[in-house]
């Protein structure tokens, strides 16, 4: 392989592996969107709202899919999402197969009962400050923005503080992961579309057994898992009022899978199944897919702090640690569990500060707590990307605390949880 090869090579494993294509859509969302202060954010709302029915001669413009415009928001938002969201389903149900790092209850109790804290403790911040600010009524829906955490940034900032292999970064997977399935179910419980139509679940229903069906005959290829009953379920959650960025999920247990969870990084993991074939296929152009949700969400006028922007924020860089940290607190002293062998309590704080980021589910629920664009929505959006600051909070709170970098070897990272690596996506 000639060096300019090898040099394109790595330039493009570093823009997919390190979320640039997410940073750089923040970035330009945000330049444009400030450009000036009526016609940059005029021109970007114009965007972000344009009927895609006008390309081909009809439409006008719209703010919701589901009343009368297929918009470039809904594309991103609602179809194009919905392969996000299916990685990290895929992620959450490798993760509870036989073998999986949540399918031992007793390993995986420690860091369980942290995920809890760590999405009731910022939960708690947000309402009660909105309380405080007496404009529960106005910002309550917003909720569960700051319960969310950014995989991807956390385990490059989690690698950087403790050192590649430390069980602290299992730990913070760990957390992850089960984060990203309370996360789901938050956003299709709490978060409907429109009036929830619980018949078109029945579609649901109809579209997982065909996928077991075609799974029992032995259909090897996930394109036809997501042609066929994936395009039905998507469909039902649409028609049913649930949130259609979800629309995949269902689908995810029914593709064929090897019984084996290697993750998201590691770097042996084989692509011989449906499951993992789909993830390794799809992994990149969700990078891309991701870049374009930043360019149509991250665009607020620098203006726009305000109640919304406060709650975040403080739900995330204190409701977020504090909640994590206590909660781990309690599980050792009043269920005797354990922390893995090389963390201590001063590992949780720090990771309770990294997994503050919250940036991409969190940026997501807040389109979807606020459908309305304005103020409000804008106010907690900027709540969402002031997360990216969490890097500065997790590495001062590591130098404060003592945490260096530290190498493991392979046997002792895979004694944390039972595996060199587990998985987890944004």
């Amino acid at each position: 392989m000639s060096k300019e090869k090898n040099g394109d090579n790595k330039l493009r494993n570093f823009l997919y592996e390190n979320s640039i294509f997410l940073v750089l859509g923040s970035v330009v969302a945000l330049i444009w969107a400030n450009l000036d202060a009526s016609w940059g954010h005029t021109s970007y709302s114009h965007f972000v709202h344009f009927d895609l029915h006008a390309l081909i001669g009809g439409g006008h413009d719209s703010t919701d899919g589901h009343h009368g415009g297929f918009t470039v928001h809904f594309l991103v938002n609602d179809i194009l999402m919905a392969l996000f969201f299916a990685i990290a389903a895929k992620e959450v149900w490798e993760a509870i197969l036989p073998g999986g790092s949540l399918s031992n209850l007793r390993k995986a109790a420690t860091p369980l009962i942290g995920t809890l804290g760590g999405v009731i403790g910022p939960a708690a911040i947000y309402l009660i400050g909105a309380l405080a600010f007496g404009q529960f009524r106005e910002l309550g829906d917003g909720w569960a923005i700051p319960c969310a955490t950014d995989i991807a940034f956390s385990y490059l900032i989690a690698k950087l503080i403790f050192g590649t292999g430390h069980p602290a970064i299992s730990f913070l997977l760990l957390l992850a992961i089960a984060d990203d399935a309370i996360g789901l179910a938050i956003l299709a419980v709490f978060y409907p579309m429109a009036e929830t139509q619980f018949v078109w679940l029945l579609l649901t229903a109809v579209a997982v057994g065909i996928g077991l069906t075609m799974k029992r005959y032995d259909v090897k290829s996930f394109w036809w898992y997501l042609m066929i009953p994936g395009v039905m379920s998507w469909f039902s959650f649409y028609m049913a009022g649930i949130h259609a960025a979800l629309g995949l999920v269902p689908i995810i247990p029914t593709l064929p899978h090897a019984l084996k969870d290697t993750g998201l990084f590691a770097d042996d993991e084989g692509h011989s199944d449906a499951l993992n074939e789909f993830e390794h296929w799809w992994k990149n152009p969700v990078e891309l897919i991701l870049g374009l949700f930043a360019l149509v969400n991250a665009g607020v006028v620098l203006s726009s702090f305000g109640t919304g922007t406060w709650l975040v924020t403080m739900g995330l860089f204190l409701g977020k640690p504090l909640g994590i940290t206590l909660f781990t607190l309690a599980a050792m002293k009043f269920l005797s569990l354990e922390l893995p062998s090389g963390m201590n309590v001063r590992h949780v704080i720090v990771m309770g500060c990294v997994a503050s980021l919250g940036f991409t589910v969190a940026l997501f629920v807040s389109t979807a707590a606020f459908p309305t664009p304005g103020p409000i929505q804008d106010s907690v959006k900027m709540g969402a990307l002031l997360s990216f600051l969490a890097p500065i909070t997790a590495f001062g709170s590591a130098i404060l605390l003592g945490i260096r970098p530290v190498v493991f070897g392979p046997k002792k990272a895979k004694s944390a949880f039972g595996q060199s690596k587990v998985g987890a996506t944004h």
